[in-house]
């Protein structure tokens, strides 16, 4: 049986983000979520890197985190001892940080997020040109919870072609 979001709304809401980056890759203007976001991201590619994992910010490497989520949580259980097996919700959300710079980075947008949110974590969206938006968080919690079906590498080409350059 794989994790609810019901257990993710608990564990992400209650996750006292700490950052394990050197360098903040904050923007003026930037809410504490957003730069807690970017800085997640940044956190999260190299933790990939360093496990074998291309993490590179392009579109195809959401393959990778799609790979990652397999081998870390087969059917959405966490491996006793693997790399998600502490800190489920403070990695999900780095994890779809990532996702979420790479939509930026590659389809064109921005973060937005509402510090007064009291589910800022889950509610992070990336704003498209376009004013479409996406909730690469949310997607990346669907992905562990049902599977390939909610590929997040799928999820990324579908949201590049469509996002205007």
């Amino acid at each position: 049986m794989g994790v609810s979001m019901q257990f993710f709304r608990r564990v992400i809401g209650a996750v006292v983000l700490v950052v394990a980056c050197t360098q903040s890759v904050a923007h003026a203007g930037d809410t504490k979520i957003v730069s807690d976001a970017r800085d997640s991201a940044e956190w999260i590619a190299k933790a990939l890197n360093s496990s074998g994992y291309k993490a590179d910010f392009s579109i195809s490497s959401l393959k990778e985190v799609d790979r990652f989520l397999e081998e870390q949580a087969p059917k959405g259980v966490p491996k006793p001892g693997g790399l998600l097996g502490e800190h489920l919700g403070s990695r999900v959300f780095s994890l779809g940080s990532y996702v979420g710079e790479v939509l930026i980075r590659n389809a064109g947008g921005n973060w937005k997020g509402d510090d007064s949110d009291p589910e800022a974590e889950i509610n992070l969206a990336v704003q498209f040109r376009n004013g479409s938006q996406a909730w690469p968080i949310q997607r990346v919690m669907k992905r562990l919870r049902n599977g390939s079906e909610d590929s997040v590498f799928a999820y990324g080409v579908a949201l590049s072609a469509d996002a205007p350059k």
